[in-house]
């Protein structure tokens, strides 16, 4: 899977010559210096997801779960997942929203993961990738875009070197 193959030509030709030249990493620790985000646990996770949500879609349905995913295969698959499981209570159709973030995101400057939590907040309000979904999520991240783009190559740089440190290099 190529993270940034959806993006026009130029752009990939630009990251692939900084990959190749082995300069990514330090372009992306430059972008974003302040270091790793201090949400560890899967509680404080909920906590992070909930402030969001209650600062943008307060009148959403609420969310019951929100976890780091170990077993979330990023450089195949998502990056955070959004599920919706209804089922019938008495008379009742109850519905129970989840959502989990692969753990990758636990060691990566802040703005990498509200981008994934924006994301998948904006599926409780819409199901599809499109206009009105994009535009949600720049009206709770309004670097949306370009913190996608950085989030991407940071999968980039991971698929050709299986780690990067976000170490601040003073």
């Amino acid at each position: 899977m190529n993270p940034i193959g959806a993006y026009p030509p130029e752009l990939q030709a630009q990251a692939l010559q900084l990959l190749e030249a082995g300069q990514l990493a330090d372009w992306l620790r430059r972008r974003f210096p302040g270091g790793v985000h201090g949400v560890r646990t899967d509680g404080a996770l909920y906590d992070y997801v909930q402030a969001l949500k209650n600062a943008h879609l307060r009148n959403a349905p609420p969310i019951q779960k929100v976890a780091y995913d170990s077993k979330m295969r990023v450089l195949e698959h998502a990056l955070g997942m959004h599920t919706r499981q209804s089922r019938i209570q008495g008379s009742k159709l109850k519905a129970k929203r989840d959502i989990r973030i692969a753990s990758l995101f636990r060691e990566v400057p802040e703005p990498f993961l509200r981008m994934i939590a924006v994301h998948e907040l904006a599926h409780v309000r819409e199901r599809e990738h499109d206009k009105a979904f994009y535009a949600l999520c720049c009206h709770m991240q309004p670097d949306y875009h370009q913190v996608e783009w950085s989030v991407r190559l940071y999968l980039l740089e991971l698929q050709r070197h299986g780690t990067m440190e976000w170490t601040t290099t003073g």
